[in-house]
């Protein structure tokens, strides 16, 4: 995995015509590390780095993982996203797609059940976005149809916005490009039918999140206004943008700023009663849980290192969802791994989130950096072993 990454920095440093010192210089990182990087001798590992290094040679993130696009993936989650292509994008809200007009408590009911079927482990549950995108397709129909109809627009409209947020959450896990957009386009759609600041608030915030590694600093601005600017009758909402202005600030490196973030998000949890608030369904999941979550998941971004389990210890990740408690595994296995002495915590915590969620655990690059760059490291005893299966079910190497 090393040998890849390094390559391809290497192919488009030459692609760029940038001799190593002028691109080490432009992605803020040091002449020895970019060589390290470039020989395979170092993974990297946090999202600082590798969005530095794309922005120094003017790509995409995606353009140094391989993954540039759908195509590179299963056909299964290529089928799942060209139905969310065709769904953002055959019908904007106030327009009726070809549905069968079931009852909207119906729906409803069917939309709840899909949330709470996310939630759940395993290879049927959380992280499996080809059939999430089955599941979810006829329900955004079936809820423009029903935001369509006057007598059942208002009760509609809610329930549509949160269905478009998963659909860009799936549409960013399958990396597709412009879908997670388009997403939270119809989400600013609906909530301007709404007309009401607390859902334009959680379209902003939808915005922010999808922008992700794009353009961290155009995401931390929108996430910062909406935390200074959302209603405060759902502080879930300004929770959540301090959160992702937290990762956003993380990702730049500004510790402080993305310090502050986590304290405000943290003081908005322990005002709200629940750990992990039911509010708005199946998307925000805030709470202290959650923010407990991200503070590990950004001290893993800030190079904490062995930290990262007294951060964790505090932590409560079996009240959330599936899929949030595989991110925690994730993240705090990779901070262990980053440590000789707890490598074996590492693969351990790994492990759980493979368990919870094993696309999302498999598809997440930076696990599988993670993984490979400790493969030939490993030892005859029972952890060396996890580690070269849990390498062989994610195509990285054989367990012979």
């Amino acid at each position: 995995m090393d040998a890849e990454i390094g390559s391809r920095v290497r192919e488009l440093r030459l692609w760029r015509g940038l001799n190593m010192r002028t691109a080490a210089d432009l992605s803020g990182i040091s002449h020895g590390y970019l060589g390290q990087i470039e020989r395979g001798e170092k993974p990297v590992n946090n999202r600082q780095v590798l969005e530095a290094l794309a922005n120094a040679f003017r790509v995409a993130p995606s353009e140094l993982t391989r993954k540039p696009d759908i195509t590179a993936t299963s056909s299964e989650s290529h089928d799942a996203a060209a139905v969310l292509a065709d769904l953002l994008g055959g019908w904007w809200v106030g327009e009726v797609p070809a549905a069968p007009g079931r009852p909207l408590p119906e729906v409803l009911a069917d939309l709840a059940a899909f949330h709470a079927s996310r939630n759940k482990s395993g290879k049927h549950g959380a992280g499996n976005y080809p059939t999430q995108v089955a599941k979810l397709a006829p329900l955004i129909r079936d809820l423009l149809a029903a935001a369509a109809d006057p007598a059942t627009s208002r009760q509609a409209l809610a329930p549509l916005l949160t269905a478009y947020h998963v659909a860009g959450s799936v549409a960013a896990r399958l990396r597709a490009p412009g879908l997670p957009s388009m997403a939270a386009e119809r989400m600013q759609q609906v909530a301007n039918e709404l007309d009401d600041p607390v859902w334009q608030s959680v379209a902003g915030w939808g915005r922010a999140h999808f922008i992700s590694s794009s353009n961290r600093l155009r995401q931390y601005e929108l996430a910062a206004a909406v935390a200074d600017t959302a209603p405060p009758e759902r502080m879930e909402t300004r929770g959540m943008a301090n959160l992702t202005a937290a990762l956003a600030a993380a990702a730049q490196g500004q510790n402080d700023v993305a310090e502050t973030h986590l304290r405000e998000a943290t003081a908005i949890a322990e005002q709200i009663e629940p750990d992990v608030s039911p509010w708005p369904s199946g998307i925000m999941q805030f709470g202290r849980t959650n923010a407990g979550i991200f503070r590990v998941s950004i001290g893993v971004e800030l190079g904490e290192g062995p930290r990262i389990a007294e951060l964790a210890s505090a932590v409560h990740p079996e009240t959330i969802s599936s899929g949030r408690q595989a991110s925690f595994w994730t993240d705090l296995g990779r901070g262990l791994l980053e440590s000789r002495q707890h490598r074996d915590e590492g693969v351990a915590a790994i492990l759980k989130a493979e368990k919870l969620a094993p696309q999302q655990v498999h598809d997440n690059w930076f696990v599988r950096q993670a993984v490979g760059a400790h493969l030939g490291q490993t030892r005859q005893d029972s952890t060396g072993r996890e580690l070269r299966g849990l390498a062989w079910r994610m195509g990285l190497a054989t367990t012979g």
